[in-house]
């Protein structure tokens, strides 16, 4: 194969890493949709408040790194979240710029209404839990690639 036929094949859809990735992604955030809407959550809500359930309090800027968002994306999301009485921001005592999120009991509370959301979209997903593992762990591979980091 040629030089200009290589450049070719690769300017082809079906040849592009990111299109599945892309397309994938789409489809399986939209899964998230019948079981996130009934509680008047997005997407974007439910992964903060996964970081949130699990972390308690966290600063924006540590949300953001850990969501792969800016903090233009996410502070529309902290303040509807704020509005609606799941979380409170803060200031951080020693460091006025930083702000501080905790749960509050209203946001605690919604746990237990999501607590079986992984495993219904889980069902979506038609992967072996072997394969499941595996894209979990290239996905991650990519991502602290991008992001400088080195999990393994």
């Amino acid at each position: 194969m040629t030089e200009a036929e290589q450049m070719e094949e690769a300017l082809k859809l079906n040849n592009q890493l990111c299109f599945p990735l892309y397309a994938a992604a789409r489809q399986i955030v939209a899964s998230y949709t019948p079981y996130l809407k009934p509680l008047g959550l997005t997407y974007t809500q439910y992964i903060v408040f996964l970081v949130l359930w699990e972390k308690r309090e966290i600063s924006v800027r540590d949300l953001c790194h850990m969501l792969h968002l800016d903090s233009g994306t996410l502070t529309p999301v902290l303040k509807k979240l704020e509005t609606e009485g799941y979380l409170v921001r803060s200031r951080h005592a020693a460091d006025e710029r930083v702000v501080i999120l905790n749960l509050t009991e209203k946001g605690s509370a919604l746990k237990d209404a999501c607590r079986m959301i992984p495993l219904q979209v889980g069902q979506c997903v038609q992967l072996t839990p072997e394969e499941a593992l595996f894209l979990h762990r290239v996905l991650y591979k990519i991502l602290d690639a991008e992001s400088g980091n080195d999990s393994e």
